[in-house]
């Protein structure tokens, strides 16, 4: 019962807590916990792909107004990044954040119900704009926390198979909506009716998960741990003011253009299905839409395979080329060659987004909790470039036999401006020694071999092994 002792919401960020050294084992329980929130804004990023299609057609609205939903979502992700979620994070720490996130979650949720009631789109955007910051606030902490709680070497794998997880939300909504909101011919405005339960469940499940997270010892992460996570690889950039690390803007810079090129994509699919491929509904392309989810969640298990046995940095730049390779064909093709183009980019698109989080947070040490606020607010890409796409679709109504196909040309410029970061992070010096640093380095591991020896022999070193402290550096020897 001692879980359900009062938990403190605030830690100083001057102190050392020992959670940047956790083992593989020690981190496990507090990153399966964070794990289920990106099954939870994978699950809404899915709805929201799905309900875009839905209201063009039940509220008869065209594609360009229809983005005002992704509008919504995404443009409240600054505003939490850099805002209000930041400052928790920087005065307070991680936990409050997750509390606060899924508060904002739940009202947002709860907020959409009486908007569907009345079928007031401008009504669910602004439900949309509460739930997206309560996302973004999510993300301001647990993509961070996830790079950081464990050790450094395995941080890329560690937000990749989490963010596996988001794929597999992201999967189950268009199913969902496949069955409930396309609901037989179902393009009614009383299929509206089942998306009201929908989210009145996600307001109950999240309201019980922030009481979860309040009562659980979350180890917490400070501004000292991630100090001496910097000085233990000899790659800190923490030396330097703020605004000189430029390796952080940049990796922001790739974060808004990428993430604005895979929110457009996932948003025009099903349009782009209906056009290019003779005889789809809205209900098929939803679930060819589940299908391609399918692929993005399996690039993510096996992005985070191959980084087992090859450097992250490698496997990112593959993985950001081939994105490129495969959306541009899907401009001029059609039918099932045009959609297979889709689903492949969508497999290479996978571990894009969590890779850039964790080498961009390669070396910040002290400013860790800022640069991750300034990464995740490049989330905003998704509020700027759908709306492009869309703008660009409509143009070419009655020009073009497929103008979704047509406005596929927007995300690959934009995949192209994110490209240079993956070629920097592989070939400019400043930018793959850091990188490079950090997954050589032993913090943790080696405790978890110390632990195991010890257990071999009873539970008692040698003499002359060192402790886990003695192994991560610190000053006081066990």
């Amino acid at each position: 019962m001692a879980i359900f002792k009062k938990q403190s919401l605030k830690i100083s960020d001057n102190k050392r807590t020992r959670a940047a050294e956790l083992t593989l084992r020690e981190s496990l329980y507090p990153l399966c916990l964070v794990t289920i929130l990106f099954f939870l804004w994978g699950f809404s990023y899915g709805l929201l792909d799905t309900l875009n299609k839905h209201f063009q057609v039940t509220l008869n609205i065209t594609r360009s107004r229809s983005s005002g939903l992704q509008a919504a979502y995404f443009g409240a992700y600054p505003l939490a990044s850099l805002g209000h979620a930041n400052y928790i994070l920087r005065h307070y720490g991680y936990k409050p954040v997750f509390i606060w996130g899924l508060c904002l979650y739940g009202v947002g949720s709860l907020i959409a119900w009486p908007c569907i009631l009345h079928r007031s789109f401008g009504g669910f955007c602004a439900a949309i704009f509460v739930i997206g910051n309560g996302l973004g606030s999510l993300e301001t902490a647990a993509n961070p926390y996830l790079t950081v709680c464990g050790p450094p070497k395995y941080a890329e794998i560690r937000i990749n198979l989490a963010q596996a997880f988001n794929g597999i939300g992201t999967v189950v909504a268009p199913v969902l909506g496949s069955y409930v909101f396309f609901k037989n011919t179902g393009d009614n405005l009383d299929s509206l009716k089942n998306v009201q339960w929908v989210y009145l469940a996600i307001a109950c499940f999240v309201f019980l998960l922030a009481v979860v997270f309040y009562f659980s010892p979350i180890p917490e992460v400070t501004d000292a741990d991630m100090s001496f996570q910097a000085e233990e690889t000899h790659a800190g950039t923490d030396t330097k003011p703020f605004v000189k690390q430029y390796r952080l803007f940049h990796a922001t810079f790739a974060q808004f253009c990428y993430t604005g090129a895979q929110v457009a994509i996932a948003g025009a699919f099903i349009n782009y299905v209906t056009e290019t491929r003779r005889g789809s509904s809205d209900s098929t392309g939803a679930r060819f839409l589940a299908g391609a989810q399918g692929g993005f969640a399996l690039g993510r298990f096996a992005g985070s395979f191959l980084m087992r046995f090859i450097r992250p940095r490698w496997v990112f730049l593959v993985f950001m080329t081939m994105c490129i390779v495969f959306i541009a064909p899907s401009i001029t093709q059609r039918g099932n060659t045009g959609m297979s183009m889709l689903y492949l980019t969508l497999f290479f698109e996978s571990i894009i987004f969590p890779t850039i989080v964790a080498l961009g947070m390669r070396g910040l040490g002290k400013y860790s909790k800022r640069g991750s606020g300034l990464i995740v607010a490049g989330v905003s890409g998704g509020a700027v470039v759908p709306p492009i796409l869309f703008a660009a679709a409509d143009s070419q109504q009655g020009k073009s036999d497929a103008p979704t196909a047509v406005a596929m040309s927007v995300p690959l410029v934009f995949f192209v401006a994110a490209w240079s970061y993956t070629l920097c992070v592989n070939f400019v010096p400043a930018y793959r020694d850091v990188a490079d640093s950090f997954t050589m380095v032993k913090i943790g591991v080696q405790g978890a071999h110390a632990d195991e020896e010890s257990q071999a022999q009873g539970g008692v070193l040698p003499k002359d092994a060192p402790t886990q402290t003695e192994t991560v550096g610190s000053e006081t020897k066990s």
